[in-house]
């Protein structure tokens, strides 16, 4: 059982279609989509095609349009029934890889406007995170900072695999201003395509991506350690969104031993990298891979060295658990009331301000 007044760090909001963001967009760009027809396309990402079982419990699939694109829908399938305090909408859409970094800023933007006025405006239990361009961390920030005002914006929303890894300089921009507006950084599963998903090329089937999306995971953490992201933005959190679990207490383990063969390489990682990934960096718990077994569950927990860092996640519409056993049986009471509720509202400082 979910105990009451959870936050649901990851629920999946969809955009029906580009004809529902053009109320939102400014009038240029509005002109500019229905002239070149792109009102027509459905910008669906290939990272998570509508038309795989996973991202959609058969439950969960509407009689009309995507699964994740009905309020009412959302309400019945689990803000109702698990009566989380908080849900936490994200948006994954083709506007975040848009190639013209203008027409990305122009969609993102109406997303966000849409988010703002059919979803956080008509349930006040919903926050969302901000969609952003992230292939122009300049555009990006002007667009978190367009957005900092309204509280319910609780977060930065980024894909795992980018067009350069996310500890580069060039995405500081973003990073600087997340962080002067208390805002975490969510690495949400998933790629821009600009390369290989995994680093043995190209594959061939869906089944190759998905499960590359813990090794993006891992390499985006790599670069954003070894490039001092956490050094130089030192009230910065990381939020690695539907990542899996069980992956991190070995690559915090292989960070440590390498980093103290090469220290020299990186004098600001002034200490223990795994240290940082346990102040810093928090996961959402579903997809939970979890062992079959609590002994077992509880042993590799205990690897993580601290109790602070998963985060509650339905993960809604996707596919990822059955029925309501969102998590794995077997939490002692004390880390379940963690993981729900304490470690959310440590993360995102903005669920305890009061909105407008």
């Amino acid at each position: 059982m979910i105990p009451p007044g959870a936050i649901d760090c990851d629920v999946h909001v969809t955009v029906p279609s580009v004809r529902d963001l053009l109320p939102y967009m400014e009038p240029y760009w509005r002109e500019h989509v229905e002239r070149r027809g792109l009102e027509r396309e459905n910008f669906d990402t290939s990272a998570y095609p509508p038309g795989a079982a996973i991202n959609a419990r058969p439950d969960w699939k509407p009689e009309k349009g995507p699964a994740g694109g009905s309020l009412p829908a959302l309400q019945q399938h689990i803000l109702d029934p698990l009566a989380p305090e908080f849900a936490i909408c994200n948006v994954i859409h083709g506007a975040q890889m848009i190639f013209s970094e203008d027409l990305s800023l122009a969609l993102c933007r109406g997303i966000n406007n849409w988010l703002a006025a059919e979803w956080l405006d008509r349930d006040p239990r919903l926050r969302a995170s901000i969609v952003v361009p992230p292939h122009s961390p300049d555009l990006a920030a002007e667009e978190v900072e367009r957005l900092a005002g309204d509280k319910r914006f609780v977060q930065v929303l980024l894909l795992a695999m980018a067009e350069v890894p996310l500890g580069r300089r060039f995405m500081w921009p973003l990073y600087r201003v997340a962080e002067k507006h208390g805002l975490p950084i969510g690495v949400h599963a998933g790629s821009s395509f600009r390369h290989p998903p995994s680093a043995g090329g190209w594959g061939s089937l869906y089944l190759e991506d998905y499960v590359s999306f813990a090794q993006g995971h891992a390499g985006a953490l790599n670069s954003l350690l070894a490039e001092g992201v956490f050094q130089k933005f030192p009230d910065l959190r990381v939020v690695l969104i539907e990542s899996g679990v069980t992956w991190l207490p070995a690559s915090m383990w292989r960070f440590n031993k390498t980093w103290r063969g090469v220290r020299a390489e990186v004098p600001w990682l002034n200490r223990l990298p795994a240290d940082i990934v346990r102040e810093r960096v928090r996961l959402t718990a579903q997809p939970f891979d979890a062992p079959p077994d609590a002994a077992s569950l509880l042993s590799i927990l205990d690897q993580f060295g601290s109790d602070e860092m998963l985060l509650f996640a339905t993960d809604y519409p996707h596919w990822h658990y059955d029925e309501d056993e969102v998590l794995p049986a077997g939490l002692p009471p004390d880390l379940l009331r963690k993981i729900t509720r304490d470690n959310p509202l440590a993360t995102y400082p903005r669920l305890k301000q009061e909105t407008p």
